[in-house]
């Protein structure tokens, strides 16, 4: 049971360093990634959205294939 709890979370560490990333190569800040949550309501196939929390800002990141994410800053 703690293995899989381990590996549940090594798989959110690197979704949210990726996305993490990916922002930074964009020219978006994310000093630390916290976390990030899949936004189920706005993915759709091929389209993934999800909600980054960075230790200094929160975004929406919109992901397809083989395009740059769209990025938007939250409040």
């Amino acid at each position: 049971m703690a293995f899989a709890g381990a590996a549940a979370q090594a798989a959110e560490e690197t979704v949210q360093g990726m996305l993490a990333a990916q922002i930074r190569m964009q020219g978006f800040a994310c000093d630390k990634a916290l976390g990030a949550a899949k936004d189920a309501k706005r993915s759709r196939p091929d389209h993934a959205v999800w909600m980054l929390r960075c230790s200094n800002a929160n975004y929406r990141v919109s992901r397809a294939p083989d395009m740059v994410a769209k990025v938007e800053p939250l409040r």
